[in-house]
């Protein structure tokens, strides 16, 4: 926990802004990787800040402006978002190579570390990244001089440990110190005994667990209660609908079918096409009516929204999480994709619950290559017939964040924007040269 968010944050950050200590014939005017100063680390720290939108409510607490708070509680949560999430993008064009590269290494590196499944040869990728990362920090920062050793902290030697430690004991965010952080915070709230709170916290401690037993003892829930329980034990809210594999439609819905637009009505065509299902279609011009859903959880807890819902509030007042993952099972590929809305129809008594979506152009390859595979950015286009698809739902693996940016290398005329995955889910794997398919699940 410390070493991902707090350790090696404090030391890159500290370089980039040339505010570690040096010696007096070692100006940090003079280092080329300083470069976070003056007014770039200002407007760095609203980039930041204004990314909050774009980044779903269950990635937790969002990076605050960094330029000023980060010496106001900036929080393990919020250093790990920024340096594994928005970093890499924002520090584009601004951190000259080789250092952008090499820092974007161990982003690569740290990102597979950080996953709760990870496979086999991803670990020896992030092994060999990570030794070339402390390797290649003493010869761009440290360069062997005496009066920077200071640079080369205990920290950096810990990351060679990291993926290693994997076959022994598991994932790191697995055994990380995350879950008795919160404890920890959650039992001092509940002191209310200022005058003897050691012997309050005990027993506040003692009837936690007494409760948690009871739970385990207890999973069904309490007789009168309006919530089904689904078949993965988690709780449906009222109107709710378990569609298999550990899915759910939730609400809100349309209280009356609503006819689709004729792009809409293309893509469901389309669809029926793709996969054989055999419809009779009146006309050419043909738009069924359906009711529309607003919200779908998936098998990892999020819950995926939808541009039908989300965009009747404004952006300020939302965190944005109808932006997904799919793969999709006519290609195989990982794209990422925009959620319009669910739907279900019913064709010869089976029922099909669909998604339709916007996609994402692919992932510009220019700026994927440079950034060692952590830049994922792709070209946003408005609702049209050109990229509406309409998928299952099983296509839809997780939400990201879809944050808009101004890339040096790429049209400013487009809208750009760049992927943020959560921390500890599996990354999005888009084949090329920083990944490798082949490899196996590590069996823990």
């Amino acid at each position: 926990m410390h070493l991902s968010s707090f350790n090696i944050s404090d030391l890159l950050l500290s370089l980039w802004r040339g505010t570690l200590d040096h010696d007096q014939d070692d100006p940090p005017s003079e280092w080329p990787w300083a470069v976070l100063v003056g007014d770039t680390w200002t407007s760095h720290g609203q980039l930041v800040a204004s990314a909050t939108p774009y980044l779903p409510g269950h990635f937790d607490r969002p990076p605050r402006n960094i330029a000023d708070k980060i010496n106001s509680g900036y929080k393990a949560w919020e250093y790990l978002l920024y340096l594994y999430g928005l970093a890499p993008a924002l520090l584009y064009g601004i951190l000259p190579d080789p250092f952008y590269s090499h820092f974007c290494g161990l982003v690569r590196a740290m990102r597979i570390v950080l996953q709760h499944h990870i496979k086999r040869d991803d670990i020896l990728t992030a092994h060999t990244l990570l030794i070339s990362f402390a390797q290649n920090f003493e010869l761009l920062y440290y360069q062997r001089r005496t009066d920077r050793l200071h640079f080369v902290r205990q920290s950096i030697h810990a990351l060679l440990h990291l993926a290693p430690e994997v076959f022994r004991i598991g994932p790191p965010i697995c055994s990380s110190q995350w879950t008795m952080e919160r404890t920890i915070g959650n039992l001092g709230q509940e002191i209310k005994q200022p005058s003897n709170p050691f012997a309050n916290l005990s027993q506040r401690g003692l009837l936690r667990c007494q409760v948690n037993a009871l739970t385990a003892m207890l999973p069904e829930p309490l007789a009168g209660t309006t919530c089904s329980v689904s078949d993965r034990g988690w709780q449906l809210p009222r109107g709710g609908i378990d569609i298999g594999n550990g899915y759910a439609l939730l609400r809100a819905q349309d209280h009356r079918l609503r006819p689709m637009l004729k792009a809409e009505a293309a893509a469901l065509t389309a669809y029926f096409n793709r996969h054989h299902v055999n419809v009779s279609i009146p006309a050419p011009d043909w738009c069924p009516s359906v009711a529309r859903w607003a919200r779908l959880r998936l098998p990892n807890g999020q819950i995926a929204r939808s541009k039908w819902k989300e965009c009747l509030k404004p952006l300020d007042k939302i965190r944005i999480a109808r932006n997904v993952k799919v793969s999709l099972s006519d290609s195989f590929q990982i794209r990422f994709g925009e959620v319009q809305y669910y739907f279900r129809c019913k064709i010869q008594e089976t029922t099909f619950t669909l998604v339709m979506i916007s996609m994402y152009s692919e992932p510009n390859p220019l700026l994927f290559k440079q950034s060692a595979g952590t830049v994922l950015a792709c070209k946003y286009t408005e609702d049209s017939e050109s990229t509406l698809i309409v998928i299952d739902f099983i296509s839809i693996l997780s939400v990201v964040g879809m944050v808009p940016h101004s890339f040096s290398c790429l049209d400013p005329k487009d809208d750009w924007r760049f992927v943020v995955e959560k921390p500890g889910l599996d990354i999005a794997r888009l084949g090329g040269i920083y990944d490798n398919e082949e490899g196996g699940d590590l069996d823990m």
